[in-house]
């Protein structure tokens, strides 16, 4: 009898492909929505949809009836709504994990971020470990998996080629091995037979941020300008941001720029390729 897993955050960059993997691997699927509408074109992967909001824990009860694993890659990469990190990544899987303990679900997979010990000054981040933490002592089986980033956030990058200048901080020396949702999704569904486990994953291509900026250089036809910034300007910006803007506006600022100053790089997975994704990009813009 096939297993029967239940997908939060479903909406998501990754929950979509974590669909269509799940079926296509034998699973049974049931989806977490709070607009199962924007779901219409995955239909054929998915058996039943839940129509819920995660951060309101009255409305979850009988999500996790009859599932074996829970699949959660719910967070917010920008707030809004009024809602905040603390409200979805951290008390939204939590509330979650409540109904999976309570329906004797057997095992919960959460989706964190790579280098969370450099990173655990940051506030999503601080969110996404507490729940990590609480996870990993509730008594369930939990896999922790820690990508260090999707191709969808590499598109900030090919915006500001498009642009003609890239802002770096540093020489532009960094690395990082960003993957694909697809293939991000694969090696998630491969790990599901895995307990009490964190894994850290990453894409096939190990790249500088300048290797990058000559990259969207050939793929745009046109010259790309690096811009160099000194690190302690990035600590300044990010300091005057969190006394001078809302957490909305702060949040995704803040990742973003201490995930650019640090390597990002980790296991080596799947066959999807960043240079393919920036050409879909470009030939989709034209």
């Amino acid at each position: 009898m096939a297993k029967k897993v239940l997908v939060a955050g479903a909406t998501g960059y990754l929950g979509r492909y974590m669909i269509r993997e799940l079926k296509e691997q034998g699973y049974e699927v049931r989806v977490l929505a709070r607009n199962p509408e924007r779901l219409s074109d995955l239909k054929p992967y998915i058996d039943q949809i839940f129509t819920a909001e995660v951060t309101k824990a009255e409305q979850l009860k009988g999500v996790c009836e009859g599932v074996d694993i829970v699949f959660s890659s719910i967070g917010i990469t920008r707030q809004k709504d009024g809602v905040t990190y603390w409200d979805v990544d951290y008390r939204g899987n939590m509330n979650l994990l409540f109904e999976a303990k309570n329906s004797g679900v057997e095992k919960f997979m959460y989706i964190s971020v790579l280098n969370a010990h450099q990173l655990g000054h940051v506030e999503i981040v601080k969110a996404k470990e507490a729940f990590v933490t609480d996870l990993k002592s509730s008594g369930i089986n939990y896999i922790v998996v820690r990508p260090n980033g999707f191709f969808s956030d590499m598109t900030e990058f090919f915006e500001m080629a498009k642009k003609g200048t890239v802002h770096l901080f540093g020489n532009g020396g960094f690395k990082s091995n960003p993957i694909h949702g697809m293939d991000l999704a694969e090696f998630c569904v491969k790990s599901l037979t895995d307990s009490n486990v964190e894994l850290s994953i990453g894409g096939p291509d190990i790249l500088t941020q300048n290797e990058i900026v000559s990259m969207m250089e050939s793929i745009l036809g046109k010259p790309v300008k690096s811009r160099y910034y000194p690190i302690w300007l990035k600590n300044l910006i990010v300091r005057l941001m969190k006394w001078f803007t809302s957490m909305k506006t702060y949040g995704p600022v803040e990742f973003f720029m201490n995930v650019l100053t640090i390597d990002m790089v980790t296991l080596q997975f799947g066959k999807h390729r960043l240079q393919e994704y920036y050409t879909e990009l470009h030939n989709h813009s034209d």
